[in-house]
């Protein structure tokens, strides 16, 4: 399946655009997207998670498992019952509403630089009196130095436009002792050069892994329901854009991933003493 003229013509743009323009146009994507999908049943817009943990979950909660995964997946080895929090990159807030009702941090903050994207995610999540959501731009955190105990990233950061600022960022706000829990996919070339990225900055990395698999099942489970979803929401024009930005069977960066070109990474960081 071939990308929609409009995802290719992005596509393109970005390849041979400089780092602030790259994070414009991500910017203008996300609210478009925003706009567009006001559905409170679409909170999520990771690719989801799948092994052999079996997640407890609500009722409530149950329809989007796979999406909360992933999630789960990222944070699951940390503490944050009574910490401070910050999730970079919180989208429709579904995650971070999640998180915060599930693992009681005193604070967690959504930090997008979708506008629109922000203002669902706190209408929607209003009564959560320990979560809240900002627009703010990755690569320059709306922080105190020191101020954070534990700071998250889900399938955001390939968007960014210079991804050393935002881990410099990161380093930067987290308190001593504070963990980074990063996970998103690269190919292999550039997965390399982030790694070196992180400790850069600094970073002690307590634990990493590829978590392609686990991804991929997720994918091939959950693929029907994202393709009716977008016939159903999306115009005929815009289909095969919505369809490579879900990450459907046939698209792109699907097949990537089953070709081994793409692969997703988990990693546990810790800012040291």
């Amino acid at each position: 399946m071939a990308m929609g003229f409009p995802a290719r013509v992005f596509a393109i743009i970005l390849r041979i655009s400089p780092g602030r323009v790259r994070n414009w146009m991500w910017r203008w994507w996300y609210q478009r997207l925003a706009k567009a999908h006001e559905r409170a049943d679409f909170r999520f817009m990771n690719y989801g998670y799948k092994d052999d943990e079996k997640l407890k979950l609500s009722k409530e909660d149950e329809p989007n498992r796979l999406f909360i995964q992933l999630y789960n997946m990222n944070i699951r080895d940390v503490d944050l019952k009574g910490k401070e929090v910050v999730e970079v990159g919180s989208g429709r807030g579904g995650g971070a509403s999640w998180i915060a009702k599930t693992y009681e941090p005193k604070k967690l903050i959504g930090f997008d630089f979708s506008k629109d994207a922000v203002g669902l995610a706190n209408e929607w999540y209003s009564a959560q009196t320990n979560l809240s959501f900002k627009e703010g731009n990755a690569e320059s955190l709306p922080l105190e130095d020191n101020s954070q105990d534990i700071i998250y990233n889900v399938e955001s950061s390939h968007c960014y436009g210079n991804v050393g600022a935002f881990v410099n960022e990161v380093y930067r706000a987290l308190r001593t002792g504070g963990n980074f829990c990063w996970t998103d996919f690269r190919d292999k070339t550039t997965m390399e050069k982030l790694h070196e990225i992180f400790l850069d900055a600094r970073f002690q990395i307590v634990s990493k892994r590829e978590i392609t698999s686990e991804v991929l099942v997720a994918l091939d489970e959950i693929n029907e329901t994202k393709v009716q979803g977008i016939k159903k929401s999306v115009p005929i024009s815009m289909r095969k854009s919505f369809e490579t930005f879900a990450g459907v069977q046939g698209t792109p960066v699907y097949e990537a991933f089953k070709a081994g070109n793409l692969h997703y990474h988990r990693y546990l960081m810790v800012k040291p003493e």
